[in-house]
């Protein structure tokens, strides 16, 4: 029987960092360090890239993330021998920070999959064998700036064609094939219909794990076919300078017994940096409360009707700052007035949203808009 063990974002971010340098295994760790060293394998998913003096941030929108190489070294102290680093931080610093990155991996003789320095070397199935059963592990990212390229390096996209093929390679090679994947949506804590049919289709293409993490909140998990598929296991360590978002605090490891052909999984949940402590145990109120929110949402991801209610909601809710985006004017007073009164059907016709719905949906349009939207961001760099 082999044990391994699942985690969620690590981010040495904001005063984490100082935390990290320190060296403090223990302090932060606490309880659940002995949990993660007896595992005969811990995995977890490492959501930056070192930062060298060469290393300059790219253009993207949304926040750079980088840390010391004492992170790395962090991780390999607290017993994790594998980092996945498909994620949408991966390239935040560009071809110096990804070098930088696996340099500091191989020095703390830590593995890593998911990423590398052109789009080849991101591919790569890991393999490893454990107590004589070999493992096969995939690790993909959705598409933002992240992604690597045959030139430059960066992150594996998700892309189920590829991963089809993937699998399929890693059936043939390894006794058990874990896929673990970036993304979904920030803060909700449900999937998207379509995850749920990719993830599924994962496991009938032959996964027989799939793991999901990035949208800074756990999810539920449901089985599949008798494979699991674990839809968002929140932050492991990622700290924030906002404290409001009481989910952003919460998160749970994975332990799954791997006994011939059968998975058994545990969930291990805690609390997250919440008050600058590191990972602390649920006291008995709050591990009533974490299963009642794990058995609600499993049983809306069960059900597929519930599960597109539920997005509608969500939708709704991001409508205007969705639309926002398509405005061709930056951002200003008279815009903000526009929105909050929802008189953007004034500037967007009918006929305009039809067009924008097309070139959007129709895969042949949706990939001239990529192809010239990456074009005009490097014409303007």
């Amino acid at each position: 029987m082999v044990e391994i063990l699942f985690a969620g974002d690590f981010s040495p971010f904001n005063k984490l960092q100082d935390s990290i340098n320190s060296g403090d295994v223990n302090g932060l760790l606490g309880d659940f360090l002995p949990t993660i060293q007896k595992s005969d394998f811990a995995i977890v998913n490492f959501e930056s890239n070192i930062q060298t003096s060469l290393a300059k941030p790219i253009e993207k929108s949304g926040i750079h993330i980088s840390c010391s190489e004492n992170s790395i070294k962090f991780l390999k102290d607290a017993g994790f021998d594998l980092l996945t680093l498909a994620n949408n931080h991966f390239y935040d610093y560009g071809d110096e920070g990804v070098d930088s990155t696996l340099k500091s991996c191989k020095k703390y003789d830590i593995d890593f999959v998911g990423g590398g320095k052109d789009i080849n070397e991101a591919q790569k199935i890991f393999y490893t064998t454990i107590k004589e059963e070999k493992f096969a592990f995939i690790n993909v990212c959705e598409h933002e700036f992240s992604i690597a390229s045959e030139s430059t390096g960066g992150s594996n996209p998700l892309n189920p064609i590829q991963q089809y093929y993937e699998i399929k390679e890693a059936r043939v090679n390894a006794d058990y094939v874990i896929v673990i994947i970036h993304g979904g949506h920030e803060h909700y804590q449900l999937p998207s219909p379509r995850m749920k049919k990719t993830y599924r289709f994962f496991v009938d293409a032959g996964a027989d794990l799939v793991i999901n993490h990035h949208q800074h909140c756990y999810s539920g998990y449901e089985i599949y076919k008798q494979k699991p598929i674990f839809y968002g296991l929140g932050n492991f360590l990622f700290d924030s300078p906002y404290k409001e978002d009481t989910n952003f605090w919460e998160g749970y490891m994975v332990r799954v017994l791997f006994d011939k052909s059968k998975l058994e999984c545990s969930l291990i949940p805690y609390n997250q940096y919440k008050t600058d402590t590191g990972l602390s145990e649920l006291t008995s109120e709050e591990k009533e409360l974490f299963d009642q929110k794990i058995n609600l949402l499993n049983n809306i991801i069960a059900n597929d009707q519930e599960l597109l209610y539920e997005f509608d909601k969500r939708l709704e809710q991001t409508r205007k700052s969705y639309l926002y985006t398509f405005e061709p004017s930056q951002p200003s007073l008279l815009m903000r007035i526009i929105f909050k009164f929802n008189l953007v059907d004034t500037f967007i016709t009918k006929e305009k949203r039809k067009i924008i719905y097309n070139r959007i949906v129709c895969e042949s349009h949706r990939d001239s808009i990529i192809y010239l939207l990456e074009n005009e961001i490097k014409r303007n760099n």
